[in-house]
Order: C-alpha cells, then structure tokens, then sequence
C-alpha cells in the first residue's frame, strides 16, 4: 500500500444497502462527490424492509427516483394492509391495518403516498440513480481501518476478492454499516435502550399451493397466531415466492442449527393451517428485533446513520424509513459546509434533531408490537395509547441550532398531527402551479434554501435575495397565493393560513424540507432579519472567506441533471462558527 498514491473524496460511505444508496442519492443530487464502499459483492437478494413510509416517499418524489420505485415495486400494488388471524384456513381473520398504502387523508398532507417496495427491488433502483448522479459506488470493498486528523480522514480500503489494499483521504465519513456497525464499535460508542426484544429466522421459500388457502386476500403481512404454528407470512409474488418468519428462542436453547429445512416446512404448514402445502425452502436468515439508540451520532468528522445509529422492531416500518431520513438530513448539511456556507456547528444538528427522532420512534414501533401482537414478541406491558403512524412518519419536530423559535416544550412526535410550519417541522404540503406545471410546495426544497411569501411585489423578496448574497447561501424566494401575478399560484388555497402567518408574513424552509424560521409580518428590517436568522440557523458569523478541506465542485461541475444552486456556493464574506 502506498501512501503517496492517497485518493481524495470529500465524502467516503461505508455501507452500501438502503441507508448508504440513499445518502449517495441526496449526496448526488447536492453535485457532492463521494465514494460508497460495500462488502458484499451485489445489492440484496432478500425480499425485505418493504415498508417506505409517506416522509420517504417524499424524498424519493423529490429525487426524481419516485416512478422507478413505484414500477419495481408494481406486483404487490394491489396488495394492502395487515391481516390477523390464527391459520390461513380457519377463516377471513381480523384486519389490523386494512390498507398500508396510499389512502386519504394521505393524499391530503403528503406530496407522495406511501409504496411497498421490498429490498431487494428499492436497491438497484437507488444503486442506479446514484450511479447516474455520479456517485463511485463499490461494491466488494470494505473498510479495514480509517484515522482522524484535524483536517480529515484516511482510510484503508480493501477489495475483498484481490486483496488489494489502498488508502483514500476525505473531509467526512458516514457509517452506514448495520446494527454490528465495526465503525460504531472502533469509536467506542455505546448504545441505550432495551436490547433484544424477539428473534426470528426469515425464511424465503417456494409454493404453488399456498395461493390456494390465501384466496383474495391481497395482504402485505399476515401475523399468524395458531397455537400450532405461529409466524409471520408475506407475500412476493401472490404466486409461488413466499417468505416466513419463523420465531427463534435462543433463551431456550434453540439454535440455528434447530432450523433444519424439514422442521422450517413442519411449521409453516402448521402455522398457515394447511397440512399437505407444498414447501421449499430457498434461504434462510436470522434477524433480531431490538431497541438500541446509539448514544452519539457523531465524533468528530465521523457519522453514524441507519442501523448503525438506531434499532427498532420492524412493526410500523420504521426502521429503514428512519435511516433514509438520518441520510437526507445529513446530506445537506455536509455538502453546506463542504461549500462553504455553513459552519462547522451545523454539523453538531445532526445528533440534536435525529437522535431524538430515532428514540421516539423505536417507544412507538416496540408499542405497535404489542398493539399488533407479533407473533414471537412478549411485551412485558400493555400497548397504551400511542400516536398514530401517519403522525409518527411525517409530524416529529427538530429542535436545535438550525432552527430559530421552535417550541421548547413540544414533544418530539405530538399526539396528533399538526403540519401549520411550526418552526422545526416538516414544512406543510400544498398543491401549487410553477411556471404552469401542477406540483407540491415539497418538491421546491431540496438544494437551497427557500422563502414563501405573500406580496409578489413586498419587501420579503428583495430582503431575501440581499442577505443570502451577503452571506453567499444559496436561497430562493417565492411569493405565494391564489390567482395571477404569484410565482406559485395556489388556487382556492390559503397559503398564509395553511402556514400560520398573514398574508404579509414570510417561511424560510431548509432544504431538507423542514422549516427553520417564520414571521408573521414583515419586520421593520426584514434584509438584517433573515441575515440573522441565517447566520444562526448555518452557525455562521462574518469574517474572511473560508478554506475547505477539499476543492469543492463549482455550479458547472454538477453532473448532468442536477441543477445548481440560484446563488454561489462560494461566500465573498463569511467564515464557519467554530465549536
């Protein structure tokens, strides 16, 4: 290995499954350069984590990935919902969830309906895009080792099948390496929680006859709860390709080795109440169900994201989601420091505003286990009254430095939701007309900050424009409202209403989408308003230009389809708060 031959990347991804596509996806789409390294010589093979929640949906709507989800994940379409019952054989059962995807009021506060898409088919679509979008993604590559220096990291490479080992040099490493993440461990950091909570053995098999006992019933999961056989059914194909969760005790001694292919069919023939179906099994894997928050998402230049960061159970679909959602919040906070309009206290927001989010969400889905009754899984209390799942996906708040009057006092995921742009909160969706294409306000935020207001010909606009020039944040500013003259005509909506300011007041949404400040007016200086406001929110202060750890791309070396910014990227006047 030679170290004067050290590649340079500003951002190096360990983990290449749902969690590190993702991030390579918005990192791409940001025109970030990285480089994702994945141990395993393809993407998943196994029909799993098929949940993608509304929030997801969004983002993926938002990355231009949302049509190719939906088509690979066309052949469970029609399916919907959560059936309960004890075999397959002794009845209708009860529904739990009758539908799962895409329903009212859904289509009322989303941009984009949720989409049950298994992993095995949501990875080549990501893998695809960022590949398109010029992401290096690698997969047989692992990470034997990395060090940290002030300014930077250096890691060691290797390619599993050659052995070859080489060093690459970057600005920040994200560590999306699973639930045993080797980064998290080589930080030493500890996670809190409750442990392990079941066990399972996932079992993908084929059968002809199976479809025979399922008869109409188009369902995404199937708790079975027979004394027999109890179990977890999920369709593939609505034909011959199953997969069965079949509860693992290793507390009473059972092993993997109990798993034998002839016991595995014994039970799913017991469970789903059908004595002579045909079994055969393809592969099996064991999972384990556990709540473990990691205690820092981040040390130094080094961050923790998905399983890595957090497990929960896999009831409500969270876990995944929550990942996904861990990278999107990230990546523009990387490639905002990166460029040089953000400080480096930016990047302490990320732990502030998702480790939160990720412990209020595994106390819901370990509360959805024992609403649902998941077949394995002893709560050792009553399921209580918990919020409702849509809530959970798309109402939980941020509070932190990159916020400016988020409420204190409010709860992490409120009883009920709320979407009025509360600062801290998911900005609110609204169907919108821009440049005479029919659209959702979610689809304007993604790479640079934007500004919604009411007069198209008030002081918001201009006030906007001179402080993020001054500050060089890329920023747009909207004026919004019903009828001509507006840059996004609402039709018969109420924008201000909607947003919980007059008609004369102005939102500021990041570009992750969630809002980071509002006014109900125009203030008497609205230009050294937003100048604080952006100054706070980016951990900025005035002073001399700053110096990137790497010569960042400029607007014209975005890969093609990613469009740039509306302001430079580079501040003629600002230098990174220090923390």
């Amino acid at each position: 290995m030679d170290m004067r031959d050290k590649d340079m990347v500003p951002v190096v991804i360990v983990g290449g499954s749902l969690v590190g596509l993702s991030a390579s996806v918005f990192l791409g789409r940001l025109g970030t350069a990285h480089r994702v390294v994945e141990r395993r010589a393809a993407t998943s093979e196994h029909p799993r984590g098929r949940g993608n929640n509304m929030r997801t949906m969004e983002l993926f709507r938002t990355a231009g990935l949302e049509p190719d989800i939906r088509r690979a994940a066309a052949t469970l379409s029609g399916n919907h919902g959560i059936l309960q019952t004890d075999t397959l054989s002794a009845g209708r059962g009860t529904w739990l969830s009758a539908r799962l995807t895409g329903r009212a009021p859904e289509t009322e506060v989303c941009s984009a309906a949720r989409c049950a898409c298994s992993q095995n088919d949501l990875e080549p679509v990501l893998l695809a895009h960022a590949r398109e979008l010029g992401g290096d993604v690698r997969f047989g590559t692992e990470l034997v080792s990395f060090t940290e220096s002030r300014d930077g990291v250096t890691c060691v490479l290797r390619e599993r099948e050659s052995g070859r080992t080489y060093p690459v040099r970057t600005a920040y490493l994200l560590a999306a390496d699973g639930p045993r993440s080797p980064v998290r461990e080589r930080l030493g950091i500890g996670r809190s929680g409750r442990g392990d909570l079941f066990h399972n053995v996932s079992v993908t098999f084929r059968s002809k006859r199976l479809r025979e006992a399922v008869g109409d019933r188009r369902f995404l999961v199937c708790y079975l709860n027979g004394t027999e056989g109890e179990g977890v059914l999920l369709p593939v194909d609505n034909e011959e390709a199953w997969v069965f969760h079949v509860p693992w005790f290793p507390e009473r001694g059972q092993t993997l080795e109990h798993f034998t292919d002839t016991r595995i069919a014994s039970h799913i023939r017991a469970a789903v109440g059908v004595r002579d179906v045909d079994v055969e099994v393809t592969a099996r894997a064991p999972w384990h169900a556990a709540d473990r928050v990691a205690d820092r998402y981040r040390r130094g230049r080094v961050f923790l994201a998905g399983d890595s960061a957090h497990e929960m159970p896999p009831t409500g679909a969270f876990g995944s989601n929550t990942g996904i959602q861990d990278a999107h919040n990230l990546a523009w906070k990387i490639t905002a420091v990166l460029r040089g309009w953000a400080g480096e206290g930016l990047l302490d927001t990320y732990e502030s505003e998702r480790r939160p989010v990720a412990l209020a969400t595994s106390a819901r889905a370990i509360e959805q286990a024992a609403r649902e009754q998941h077949p394995g899984y002893t709560p050792t209390q009553g399921p209580g009254r918990g919020t409702d799942l849509m809530t959970v996906a798309l109402g939980y708040r941020y509070r932190s430095t990159a916020v400016s009057g988020a409420d204190a006092g409010a709860p992490v995921i409120p009883a009920s939701l709320r979407l009025r742009a509360d600062p801290g909160t998911r900005a609110p969706h609204m169907p919108v007309v821009h440049d005479g294409v029919a659209k959702s306000t979610i689809d304007l935020y993604e790479r640079c900050f934007v500004l919604l207001c009411g007069l198209p010909d008030g002081p918001w606009p201009p006030a906007a424009h001179r402080a993020a020039a001054g500050l060089g944040v890329p920023l747009t500013a909207y004026s919004i409202g019903s009828g001509p003259g507006f840059d996004l005509d609402t039709g018969t909506g109420d924008w201000a209403a909607a947003h919980g300011v007059t008609p004369r007041g102005a939102v500021l949404v990041r570009p992750d989408g969630f809002v980071a400040w509002r006014s109900s007016d125009v203030p008497t200086r609205p230009e050294a308003e937003l100048t604080r406001v952006l100054e706070g929110v980016l951990s900025l202060e005035p002073a001399r230009q700053p110096l990137d750890p790497f010569d960042p791309p400029t607007q014209t070396d975005h890969p093609q389809g990613v469009l740039p910014c509306p302001t430079p990227l580079r501040p003629p006047s600002c230098r990174p708060r220090t923390t």
